[in-house]
């Protein structure tokens, strides 16, 4: 279910939601104007509210925000991807570590000793905990504010204290920036297993 939504996010067809700030785009592509969700965020010029797969066509409130919820989680994992990658590509490794290759290669040899079995086991833990944590907290008895907050009543770094259009702003930012990265790391991947650099140098990790 998440790859489904994962390939439907990177296609363009459920991501593009949310309120254009300077109007919406009247375009041939922006044949959902009628649609209940045009107002939701994401919804930006020049496309507006962009759907060309009738995909939330039927849907309520909750199944939309769960589809953005989705949406939210594979960008933000998508930022960190393109962050990661990146950094390992610039020789940058943790201590210990200087001697794994970048790229898919990583896996390979992380897998060929023991030391790097237990990174593994450490990774899989830690998905695992992040998966658990990262999620509305019900059993605190708080409510989100939007589908992706994750605070729980927990974090605030002084988020209250803003109007409401410092936070779709921000909101906003968060949601195309994860857009990019998931198109960015992709990119990234497909380049790399086709032997093709888009890296300065024409350095190609894993190579």
């Amino acid at each position: 279910m998440k790859t489904v939504a994962a390939i439907i996010a990177l296609a363009g067809s459920a991501a593009a939601f949310a309120p254009a700030q300077n109007g919406k785009a009247a375009t041939a592509l922006n044949a959902r104007a009628d649609s209940p969700f045009v107002g939701e965020l994401g919804a930006q010029a020049p496309l507006g509210f962009f759907d060309p797969l009738n995909v939330c066509e039927g849907f309520d409130q909750a199944q939309f925000d769960r589809l953005r919820e989705v949406e939210i989680k594979h960008g933000r994992i998508s930022m960190l991807a393109v962050t990661g990658y990146l950094t390992t590509a610039a020789g940058i490794r943790f201590p210990g570590a200087e001697d794994i290759p970048d790229g898919f290669a990583a896996w390979g040899a992380l897998a060929k000793t023991q030391d790097g079995c237990n990174v593994l086991l450490q990774m899989t833990f830690f998905f695992g905990l992040a998966e658990i944590i990262n999620r509305p907290a019900e059993w605190a008895d708080v409510t989100p504010e939007f589908p992706g907050d994750y605070r729980n009543g927990a974090l605030d770094f002084g988020w209250d204290n803003q109007t409401d259009e410092w936070k779709m702003r921000k909101r906003a930012i968060e949601l195309n920036n994860g857009r990019a990265a998931q198109m960015g790391i992709l990119g990234l991947m497909i380049h790399e297993i086709n032997g093709v650099s888009v890296l300065p140098g024409n350095y190609l990790p894993g190579h």
